[in-house]
């Protein structure tokens, strides 16, 4: 059960369930219910209706009860709350009418990040903004889902630049009460607490509830005064260096996210692995299995039907992989209630090409799981050579790694005048059937003035947000090189590329500032000038990505560059909406084939922000000549090969096309790539496309497994 109601005791009768509202994400991807709470902030406050949760524990009394007898804001409360009963109620969706699933059984969707709203700061990047956009997603087509996560309350790290553009970390905690989550209570109405016993001590966590939609997020805690200190924070933050402390935390999320399932009475599922960081909720499965008198090899035959594993990274090095020191540690007992041997079960995890020993976390899902699937084609690829040892003596094309291109939750990323553009020339069903590319062929209906009209407001939202933010730090006593660099001096009418990534060295977001003479004469054409915005944060302990924000740091605060380059502090999903709407160019140039799909491109191009890439990742599927610009990308030694076919793009085909403008300041080829980028991208980029090709081709064959166990 929740606690919902008990949050909002003091809310008027007439509008209560505005509590009930506020507690669920649904609003986050409706802009008529944020409308209802930007109405409750007022003029001047939409920052305040950022958080409805917040929001609501702060705002005046009066401003309640005025809303009360406020005839347009309870026409307005009414249409919302009708729709959000119509959409929580429904028992007709997508799902039910194509996917047999004669048991009723939930998804159970493990992710070690969920990236849903800036209110809940559960992500560190485009992992979890994909495991966010798919719970979305799956409430909009009532996939039966259930995700489980962690709080990381402790997690929430604001990007701060010293004087000399070096990169500090300033933590917030997350304030519980005030943020769109409640506790999840047991049958005697107190919070429910689970404990893990395979430690030395037993490890206690506390359960919360996000509601996305229809589906439930449950979250672990383990910041309770039952614990240790050491044991206290192993939730407090997301992918900590220390790789023991990573253990634990994959451990808790596997057998503990397991174990909250069952106290909610859930017992039979089946299992969706967004990464291998929740391998071990496998295990957990399998141990219950052998409890209740299986075999081994019976559990494992059993649970592997019902796995579905999703892997995201494209190299060796970037998979989890534990000493067996470090396992025997935490497992030596658990071990013995799987009824074998240490060394069967350390199998399970070992990759035979490895120089050394351990256990890896991907090995063991790719080895247990009947469905695995990488995120783009070239990924599968990718991944199967890198993973064809396993399945020796196959041909690569013959390894059961499928693929499954990622895709963004359109309701999320849309911006709203452009909704409403859509509203008027693809009709109103445009949002319920937009996984059909047929409909987006209407975009070349729109009038080249009224798309252009759309993004220019964009552009001017974005420079004027930029530019309160600067205005902000300066009244923190932030140091002028630091305003400097921050956008205060970029110009509405000049070109405007958008480069906003987490700083990873193979990301290269330096590789357009390789010859900064040439940037220079680029940036500075008097007639047509062309502006840079960087954003993106580096992990902490990654100093060679603290490294590269310096780098671009200094060129914004240089005066040779007259302000346009700008860097741009404190990336996050709120930020993130301005700058895939407002600039004019999304870049993106990884070193292949390290991209494994990509996602930021996708929201922009939805939004008639063309793509300027390498042929990696979700670009080779999506590039098609028109709707935007493509380079290879391969040039790993010094990236100067790369860096000239860079600038030979903007020179020769960006800059010449967006600055050949008509008497209406219109160029029409620029618009042509809009209209492109949109058409190509909004229905085959989509996470409604993405979930329902997870439920035909896994989740179908999965339930049924399941259902027969």
């Amino acid at each position: 059960m929740d606690n919902y109601d008990g949050k909002f005791p003091y809310l008027p009768e007439r509008i209560s369930r505005l509590g009930e509202l506020a507690c669920n994400l649904w609003w986050s991807w409706h802009p008529e219910a944020r409308a209802l709470f930007y109405l409750l902030a007022g003029n001047g406050s939409r920052y305040k209706a950022q958080n409805p949760v917040k929001l609501l524990f702060e705002i005046n009394g009066q401003v309640l009860d005025d809303a009360t007898r406020n005839p347009r804001f309870l026409r307005r409360y009414d249409a919302v709350m009708t729709r959000f009963d119509s959409e929580m109620n429904a028992y007709q969706s997508w799902f039910n009418s194509k996917i047999e699933n004669r048991g009723r059984l939930p998804v159970a969707y493990f992710s070690a990040e969920f990236g849903l709203h800036q209110s809940l700061p559960f992500y560190a990047g485009g992992l979890g903004f994909l495991a966010g956009d798919y719970l979305k997603e799956c409430s909009d087509l009532g996939v039966p889902v259930v995700g489980v996560g962690f709080m990381y309350p402790d997690g929430y790290l604001h990007q701060r630049l010293s004087a000399d553009g070096w990169q500090k970390s300033e933590s917030e905690s997350l304030d519980r009460e005030r943020a769109p989550i409640c506790r999840v209570l047991d049958a005697e109405g107190r919070p429910m607490i689970l404990k893990i016993t395979i430690m030395q001590l037993p490890v206690y966590f506390e359960v919360w509830k996000a509601q996305i939609g229809r589906v439930p997020l449950y979250l672990i805690d383990t910041d309770l005064e039952a614990n240790d200190p050491q044991s206290r924070s192993i939730s407090s933050r997301l992918y900590i260096g220390d790789h023991e402390h990573r253990l634990v935390q994959e451990i808790i999320l596997g057998i503990g996210g397991t174990q909250i399932l069952k106290a909610l009475g859930i017992k039979h599922f089946v299992l969706h692995l967004n990464e291998g960081h929740s391998s071990f909720a496998i295990l957990e499965r399998i141990r219950e299995m052998v409890e209740n008198g299986k075999s081994f090899a019976e559990a494992v035959g059993f649970v592997r039907k019902t796995i579905i594993f999703t892997t995201h990274t494209p190299v060796p090095a970037g998979h989890d992989i534990f000493s067996l020191s470090m396992m025997d540690k935490y497992f030596a007992s658990y071990i013995s209630l799987l009824g074998i041997s240490r060394e069967e079960f350390y199998r399970l995890g070992e990759d035979p090409s490895a120089g050394s020993a351990g256990f890896n976390m991907t090995v063991f899902a790719l080895r247990l799981s009947a469905h695995c699937n990488a995120v783009s084609k070239r990924h599968g690829e990718v991944a199967r050579r890198m993973w064809q040892h396993l399945w020796q003596p196959l041909a690569e094309h013959e390894v059961p790694i499928d693929y499954i291109t990622n895709g963004v939750h359109v309701p999320t990323w849309i911006d709203s005048r452009m909704a409403l553009l859509f509203n008027r020339y693809l009709g109103p069903n445009w949002l319920a059937d937009h996984d059909d590319p047929s409909i987006w062929e209407l975009v070349d209906d729109i009038p080249d003035e009224k798309l252009w009209m759309v993004h220019r407001h964009q552009k001017m939202n974005l420079i004027a947000v930029l530019q309160e933010r600067a205005r902000q730090r300066w009244l923190e006593h932030a140091d002028p090189n630091v305003i400097l660099a921050s956008g205060t001096m970029l110009d509405p009418n000049a070109l405007t590329l958008g480069f906003a990534r987490r700083f990873a060295s193979y990301k290269r977001a330096n590789l357009i500032l390789e010859n900064l003479t040439r940037l220079k004469a680029i940036l500075g054409c008097a007639n047509m000038p062309v502006q840079i915005i960087f954003a993106g944060k580096a992990h902490p302990s990654d100093d060679a990505g603290i490294r590269l924000i310096q780098q671009v740091y200094n060129v914004a605060r240089d005066p040779d560059f007259g302000g346009r380059v700008a860097f741009i502090e404190d990336y996050n999903e709120g930020l993130a909406q301005y700058l895939i709407h407002g600039v004019d160019v999304w870049l993106n140039n990884p070193q292949p084939p390290f991209e494994a799909s990509g996602t930021s491109g996708m929201k922009a191009g939805i939004n008639g922000v063309p793509h300027l890439s390498v042929l990696d990742g979700w670009w080779i599927e999506g590039y098609n000549g028109a709707n935007g610009w493509a380079f290879d990308g391969n040039d790993c030694e010094s990236g100067e090969r790369d860096a000239q076919e860079l600038y030979s793009i903007i020179e020769r085909q960006i800059v010449p096309l967006y600055y050949d403008q008509n008497e209406s300041g219109i160029s029409p080829g620029w618009i042509k790539i809009m209209k492109a980028s949109i058409k190509s991208t909004a229905a085959r980029f989509s996470s409604r496309r993405m979930v329902k090709e997870y439920a035909d081709k896994f989740y179908q064959d999965a339930l049924f497994q399941a259902s027969e166990t």
